[in-house]
């Protein structure tokens, strides 16, 4: 009787002490302003928000094989028809990044929904991951594809995705090329250097690499910023052009200006390349930092308000055909 009456005792002391300690958790993460606070706010009130759908409905069996055509389907990831290759850029299609747990993906949660699913795509031939964090590199979408679909990553990253198996990975490092021989022709890609970081896991030991990425075919060049800050290295790609457009990261500068470049930053890398034509990506579709959702588009447009001719697509689904 008195093991028993103990036990209870216990119990409830147990259960007090529980509550009283969910309740201090609960007013800090209410009231802190420290940043892991504000972001368990975020995920907290993410659970609760429907994620809309994409603006625009693309229609890739309608594209022209014998010219370029670029859509962007949401954050970074892009679906690109090179003169009939058909490549992917950084796919991401599922409703939150972040990392894999028993009931599901801890992280970020999207505010519109990717402009294609996976089964409305058409035949991928081309994979490109620009680098190894979670809303680049995203498993889950990776699993879904063919394992012998032609696939570029960064230096240092294989290791991620050897669960998938996939047959025909290629790692590169600045200034590697290689040679994708398609059933359309030859696609040329070449890792170049931007200003960024690697890790997967910010307390990881390996350095991975981070690529910015450059396309050549039928006389067509693509440049691709993929993430980088603000950096002198776009001015050295001029001699690798003339680029014909420049699919260029617009968000998430806010703090992160270390390793994100602002909207007026893109816009002067890509004149500093001497792209034709500007892509912005990389906004609007998951909430990665501290700026408003709407204004990395709104500075990107005062930063071209100049030249709009060379602002191509804006809302998630557009599509832009190189002429």
């Amino acid at each position: 009787m008195f093991v028993t009456a103990t036990r209870r005792k216990f119990l409830k002391l147990s259960a007090a002490g529980g509550g009283a300690l969910a309740g201090v958790s609960g007013f800090w993460v209410a009231t802190s302003q420290r940043r892991i606070a504000r972001w368990l706010r975020t995920i907290i009130a993410d659970s609760r928000r429907s994620v809309q759908p994409a603006p625009v409905k693309p229609n890739p069996a309608a594209w022209p094989d014998n010219a370029v055509t670029i859509c962007w389907l949401g954050h970074a990831t892009t679906l690109i028809n090179f003169y009939g290759i058909r490549i992917l850029l950084d796919p991401v299609f599922f409703t939150r990044v972040g990392i894999d747990v028993l009931i599901g993906t801890a992280g970020p949660k999207r505010y519109i929904a990717p402009a294609l699913s996976i089964r409305e795509l058409p035949p991928i031939d081309v994979i490109l991951l620009s680098h190894a964090h979670m809303d680049h590199m995203d498993l889950p979408s990776l699993s879904r594809f063919p394992k012998q679909t032609f696939t570029v990553t960064a230096a240092k990253t294989t290791d991620i995705v050897q669960g998938l198996n996939f047959q025909n990975l290629h790692e590169m490092r600045w200034n590697d090329k290689q040679i994708f021989k398609g059933r359309q022709g030859d696609l040329e890609i070449e890792a170049v250097e931007v200003r960024h970081w690697g890790k997967r896991f910010p307390n990881e030991k390996i350095d991975r690499g981070y690529n910015g990425l450059i396309l050549r075919r039928e006389g067509k060049t693509l440049l691709i910023g993929g993430d980088t800050a603000n950096t002198p290295l776009f001015a050295a790609m001029r001699s690798k052009g003339p680029f014909d457009a420049a699919i260029m990261p617009i968000g998430a500068y806010n703090p992160w200006i270390r390793s994100h470049c602002t909207p007026e930053e893109a816009v002067a890398m890509a004149n500093a390349a001497g792209a034709r034509y500007i892509v912005p990506i990389h906004h609007s579709t998951f909430k990665l930092s501290d700026e408003p959702m709407t204004e990395p588009l709104e500075r990107v447009k005062q930063a071209l308000h100049r030249e709009p001719e060379r602002l191509t697509v804006q809302r998630v689904g557009e599509t832009f055909t190189l002429t």
